[in-house]
C-alpha cells in the first residue's frame, strides 16, 4: 500500500507528488505540467495578516461611507452599498437582497476573519488556534463565492454606460472597495495553500 500521508496533487493536472521541505525563496512545480505547487517565502505569514487586517478596514470603510452620487435634470442621488443591498427588499426581490449582501460583504468579510485566525497566532510564533485548520478550509471554500471584485467591475460597466446621462461623482466608499480589490487580490498572490496547510500540520504537532 502505498502511503500517501506526505503527498499532495497537482491543482491543475492531480499529479500525486511526495513533497520534501522546500527552501525559503524558491517554487516547487508539478513535473508534469509545472504548475507551482509551493511557494514558500520569507515573512509571507506577517504579510498576508497585514493584508488581510488592512482589507479589512476598507471593508468597513467601503460599507460606511458613500459610494457614489448621481445628478441630471437638476435631481440628484446619492448612494452607498447598503442602499445598493436594500434597493431590492421589497417583495419578491428580498432574497436578491441577501444575496447581494452575503457575495460582496458578509462572504468577503468571514473570509478575511478566518485567514487572520488561522494563520495570526503561527505569524507570531504560536501554536494554531483550537479550529485553525476548519479555519482556513473555510476561507478556501468561500474564495469563489466572495465577489466584492465583481460587484466592483458591473459597476464600472453601468458608470459608463450613464456617463453620458448624468453627473456621476465617486465617493471614499468607491475608493475603498477598488482599494480593498486589489489588497485581496496581493494577499492571495502571497499566500500558498500548500504550505500553510504543511505549516499548520507541522505546528499542530510540534
Amino acid at each position: 500500500m502505498i502511503d500517501t500521508k506526505d503527498m499532495v496533487a497537482c491543482p491543475t493536472c492531480d499529479t500525486l507528488h511526495r513533497l520534501s521541505d522546500v527552501p525559503q525563496g524558491t517554487k516547487a512545480r508539478c513535473r508534469r505540467c509545472h504548475a507551482v505547487l509551493m511557494t514558500p517565502r520569507a515573512g509571507a505569514m506577517t504579510q498576508i495578516i497585514m493584508l488581510s487586517a488592512t482589507a479589512l478596514v476598507l471593508m468597513v470603510a467601503a460599507v460606511a461611507f458613500p459610494f457614489l452620487d448621481l445628478s441630471a435634470a437638476g435631481l440628484a442621488q446619492h448612494s452607498s452599498v447598503i442602499d445598493t443591498i436594500t434597493a431590492f427588499s421589497d417583495g419578491l426581490l428580498l432574497p436578491l437582497s441577501f444575496a447581494v449582501a452575503a457575495l460582496i460583504v458578509v462572504l468577503p468579510t468571514v473570509r478575511l476573519c478566518a485567514v487572520i485566525y488561522a494563520i495570526a497566532p503561527m505569524a507570531i510564533g504560536y501554536r494554531p488556534a483550537r479550529g485553525a485548520e476548519a479555519a482556513f478550509r473555510l476561507a478556501q471554500n468561500l474564495r469563489p463565492w466572495a465577489m466584492a471584485e465583481i460587484f466592483v467591475v458591473g459597476v464600472v460597466v453601468a458608470l459608463v454606460k450613464i456617463a453620458g446621462m448624468a453627473s456621476v461623482a465617486l465617493g471614499p466608499a468607491f475608493w475603498a472597495f477598488i482599494a480593498l480589490v486589489l489588497v485581496t487580490t496581493l494577499k492571495d498572490t502571497f499566500m500558498c495553500k500548500l504550505t500553510v496547510w504543511k505549516t499548520l500540520e507541522e505546528r499542530r504537532n510540534s
